[in-house]
């Protein structure tokens, strides 16, 4: 190992990113060139490392994750100090921390001689607070390793960020120098990448210190399948539609400038209704309001649909399922649906934004290895990243955000390595609705918000 450098696996979802990380931590150690690991993630994986430990690891380790309050994850930074010499220290936290005050400083205290970015693409934002924490690590520690199955989400510029914390002198050290090197500017006062040059030589560059392996490539995974269910709206349902829909153009018609938030913020209204429900005022998203207290119910067209899937594959065909929602109001109406229609003997986990951190691997835990657990609802934005469901072979889509990479991501939930069954996927599609435009867009592999301003009219 090259001290001061850092390589990339940049394995498709599913292909065994964690594995191969833990298995080159344990070589390292072994050779005596790591004894102390800080680990790096999204929230929902954080928890999952200790148990991929626990599961993978042939060697002696040590992992805590650092969550909870501030002086929980400090006293587990100071914890792992008496683990030195004795086997592999490894902390796990989150990225949202890394940059906090406290915190960063007791990280650049522990002194870690590996850092593992998982999940690199969280720092593809190249002046964000924690991707510039994320640098300054990097820059003391003897060897990085970044995990991603999506490098560059939906810029070529987006690696940049990440290659600066792995190994500076691949890119260098200025991202505008970079950007003027691989980037065409031009949009408003020229500061929009609008095209790019040389990607050739960028790839090339980027795979100097990186190994790709596609699913095709790695492992004979089984085959997916993709259906769609439509939906039919009630009379009720489909007039306010409707209405949403012509109040929402009129307004970007005469509302001056259109931007991409205006436009995201009326389809997110017309996104609810069409999952059942509507905002009660003028606030633009239920996404990571847990409460509920913003939206009321206003029909149970896709409900109903789900009814039908739920007790068809679950209760009839005793099998498990996986079931994504984009919203905070749909995932809790869905497990209410689920109380009602399976037997009190067989139980529902969920995994949403205000679900403890500390608590998720621990959820994911059970899906996996409880018989008597066999419902999944997860909100795609917090559980559709980083874990693994591999105990399911069906996955129903409720609602989708506007990402393509999330559901990219989302996917590898039930496809991954340990999958023996075929995949089935189900897509909940109200007609004639904003599902199909979402639908579309993703198919053509399309993030909404950097394509939504010039051709706003056709998601309407």
């Amino acid at each position: 190992m090259k001290s001061g450098k850092g390589f990339a696996f940049l394995f498709e979802m599913g292909c065994g990113k964690t594995l191969t990380a833990i298995a080159v931590m344990g070589a390292a150690y072994q050779m005596g060139a790591v004894r102390r690991v800080l680990v790096i993630a999204p929230a929902s994986v954080v928890p999952v490392w200790p148990k991929e430990f626990d599961e993978y690891a042939d060697f002696p380790v040590m992992c805590k994750t650092l969550l909870g309050s501030k002086k929980q994850r400090l006293e587990n930074i100071s914890g792992l100090k008496g683990c030195r010499n004795k086997k592999l220290c490894v902390a796990a936290v989150n990225y949202e921390s890394v940059w906090r005050d406290g915190i960063f400083e007791a990280l650049q205290d522990y002194d870690a001689d590996l850092i593992v970015c998982d999940e690199s693409q969280r720092i593809k934002t190249h002046d964000a607070k924690q991707s510039k924490a994320m640098h300054q690590l990097g820059d003391m520690a003897r060897y990085k390793l970044i995990l991603s199955g999506t490098p560059v989400q939906n810029n070529a510029i987006d690696i940049w960020s990440q290659y600066r914390f792995l190994d500076r002198t691949v890119f260098g050290d200025s991202y505008y120098a970079f950007r003027g090197r691989y980037a065409v500017m031009g949009g408003f006062n020229n500061k929009q990448v609008v095209g790019y040059k040389d990607l050739d030589g960028l790839i090339k560059k980027e795979h100097s210190i990186a190994f790709r392996i596609t699913k095709a490539e790695a492992v004979d995974l089984p085959e997916q399948t993709f259906k769609v269910r439509y939906v039919e709206m009630s009379a009720k349902e489909r007039n306010l539609y409707e209405k949403i829909r012509k109040d929402s153009i009129t307004e970007l018609e005469n509302g001056g400038k259109v931007t991409a938030a205006t436009v995201l913020t009326k389809l997110l209204r017309l996104q609810q209704l069409a999952g059942g429900f509507i905002v009660k005022d003028n606030d633009d998203d239920d996404s990571n309001n847990d409460n509920g207290s913003r939206t009321e119910q206003a029909g149970t067209a896709k409900l109903d649909a789900l009814k039908d899937i739920i007790f068809d594959y679950v209760v009839e065909g005793g099998r498990k399922l996986v079931i994504f929602a984009r919203f905070i109001a749909e995932v809790k109406a869905i497990i209410k649906l689920a109380e009602k229609i399976i037997p009190k003997s067989k139980k529902t986990v969920a995994m949403y934004g205000s679900i403890k951190k500390s608590e998720r691997g621990s959820i994911v835990e059970q899906f996996q290895a409880d018989p008597d657990t066999v419902l999944f609802v997860g909100q795609i934005d917090t559980a559709g990243t980083g874990i693994t469901l591999t105990a399911a072979d069906t996955c129903v889509y409720y609602s989708k955000n506007f990402n393509y990479a999330t559901y990219e991501q989302s996917l590898s939930r039930i496809h991954r390595i340990g999958q023996k069954n075929r995949c089935t996927y189900i897509d909940l599609v109200v007609g004639d609705s904003v599902d199909e435009k979402i639908n579309i867009a993703l198919r053509k592999k399309e993030n909404l918000a950097e394509t939504v301003v010039d051709n706003w009219k056709q998601y309407f």
